[in-house]
C-alpha cells in the first residue's frame, strides 16, 4: 500500500507540472519563433531570399529554440504546476499526510530528468543540423557568391578562382576579429572553364588587412606539362569578405559536443586558446544539472509565499529566478575567463552554488 501510496503522488505531482512546463515552453517557443520570423520578413527580396525561406529559416532553428527555452519553462512550469497544487490546498494534504517538501519536489524534478533526456538527444543532433542549413541560408542571403556545401565545407567565387574551405573559425582579439579557413583548396580557371592552377594551403587567415595563406603547395598546368612548388606562407589575393565568411561560422554555443571537442583539439594542438569553445563544450555537458538544480531550487516558492498568489505571481518569481541564474552563470563564466579559472570549474561552480542552497533550506525546512 505504501508503494502504491507513493505512485499516486508523484503521478499527482508529475501530471501538474508536466502540464505546466509543456504548456509554458511552447507559449514562450512560439513567441520567440514570431519574434524571429518578423526579422527575416525584412530580409525578402535579398539575393533572392522569400517569404517561404524566412518561414524555412524559424522551422529549422526551432529545434535550437525549444532546446535553448526548455530551462527557463521547465522553472515557470514547475512553479507553475506545484503553484496550482498549492492554490487547492492538495500540497497541505500531501504534507499532512507525512510527506516532506524535499519528497515532493523530488517528484517533480523527477519530470524535468525524464523531459531533459530528449531535450539533450535534440540538442545534440536536430538542433546543431538545423542551425547549419540557417547559416547556410543566411550566408546566401548575404552574398551570392558563397555558400555552404554541408560535408565539403565553404565554396566561393571569386573572379576566375573557386576556392573551398573545409572548416572556417574566428579568433577573438581586443581589436577585431581574425578569420580563418581550414584546408583551403583555390582552383583558377581559364575563360573556357578548365583549371590553369590549383593551390593548396593548410590554413588562410584574414589580419584585419589582408588574406596570407600558410603552408602553401601551388601546381600550375601548361603545354608543357605540371609544375610544383611549396612555400612556407605567402600574400593571398582575394576580394572575399571576412565579415560575410563569418555569417558561415555557427557559434560554439550552437555546436554539439563531438564538434566542440573537435575544434579544442584542434586549437589546443596550434598552440591557441580554446577558451569560447571550451566554455561551451562544458556548458553543454553540464546543462542537464543546470536545469534539474534550477528547479529544484525553485519548489520552495511553491510552498511558501506563492500559496496564496496567483499566476502572475508565480511566473514573476520565476522569470526572476532565471534572469538571476543567467546573470549568475554568466558572471562565474566570464571570470574564469579572465583569471584563469578551468572552464569545467567556471561552469560547475554556479551548480554547486545553487545545489548548497537547496540543501540548506530542505534541511532545515523539510
Amino acid at each position: 500500500m505504501a508503494a502504491l501510496r507513493i505512485k499516486r503522488v508523484d503521478w499527482l505531482v508529475g501530471t501538474a507540472v508536466l502540464a505546466s512546463i509543456l504548456m509554458v515552453w511552447l507559449v514562450i517557443t512560439g513567441l520567440d519563433a514570431v519574434v524571429q520570423l518578423m526579422r527575416q520578413l525584412g530580409n525578402v527580396g535579398k539575393n533572392g531570399y522569400t517569404v517561404t525561406s524566412a518561414v524555412v529559416y524559424v522551422l529549422v532553428t526551432f529545434p535550437r529554440r525549444l532546446y535553448e527555452m526548455f530551462g527557463n519553462a521547465a522553472l515557470i512550469g514547475g512553479l507553475l504546476g506545484l503553484g496550482g497544487l498549492a492554490a487547492t490546498n492538495e500540497l497541505t494534504a500531501l504534507r499532512a499526510c507525512g510527506l516532506s517538501k524535499l519528497r515532493i519536489a523530488v517528484s517533480a524534478v523527477g519530470v524535468v530528468a525524464i523531459l531533459i533526456l530528449g531535450v539533450v538527444i535534440l540538442g545534440e543532433t536536430a538542433a546543431p543540423w538545423g542551425d547549419q542549413k540557417a547559416q547556410a541560408m543566411q550566408l546566401r542571403m548575404r552574398s551570392s557568391s558563397v555558400g555552404m556545401g554541408g560535408a565539403s565545407g565553404l565554396w566561393a567565387r571569386d573572379g576566375a578562382r573557386v576556392i573551398n574551405a573545409k572548416g572556417v573559425t574566428v579568433k577573438r582579439t581586443e581589436t577585431h576579429n581574425v578569420v580563418q579557413l581550414h584546408d583551403v583548396r583555390v582552383f583558377t580557371l581559364t575563360p573556357d572553364g578548365q583549371v590553369s592552377r590549383f593551390d593548396w594551403a593548410q590554413t588562410a587567415e584574414h589580419d584585419g588587412h589582408q588574406w596570407v595563406m600558410n603552408q602553401v603547395r601551388s601546381t600550375t598546368l601548361d603545354d608543357k606539362g605540371t609544375h610544383s612548388s611549396t612555400v612556407a606562407s605567402e600574400r593571398w589575393d582575394s576580394r572575399l569578405n571576412p565579415q560575410v565568411l563569418e555569417l558561415s561560422v555557427i557559434q560554439p554555443q550552437y555546436q554539439p559536443m563531438r564538434d566542440l571537442r573537435r575544434n579544442i583539439k584542434y586549437l589546443e594542438q596550434n598552440g591557441q586558446n580554446p577558451g569560447a569553445y571550451a566554455n561551451a563544450f562544458w556548458g553543454r555537458a553540464l546543462y542537464p544539472l543546470n536545469v534539474l538544480v534550477l528547479v529544484l531550487c525553485a519548489m520552495p516558492f511553491s510552498f511558501g509565499t506563492l500559496r496564496s498568489g496567483g499566476l502572475g505571481k508565480r511566473m514573476f518569481i520565476g522569470m526572476l529566478l532565471a534572469i538571476g541564474w543567467y546573470f549568475l552563470q554568466k558572471a562565474m563564466v566570464s571570470f574564469g575567463t579572465v583569471y584563469g579559472v578551468p572552464p569545467l570549474m567556471a561552469n560547475l561552480l554556479p551548480a554547486v552554488i545553487l545545489a548548497v542552497i537547496a540543501w540548506l533550506y530542505f534541511r532545515k525546512h523539510g
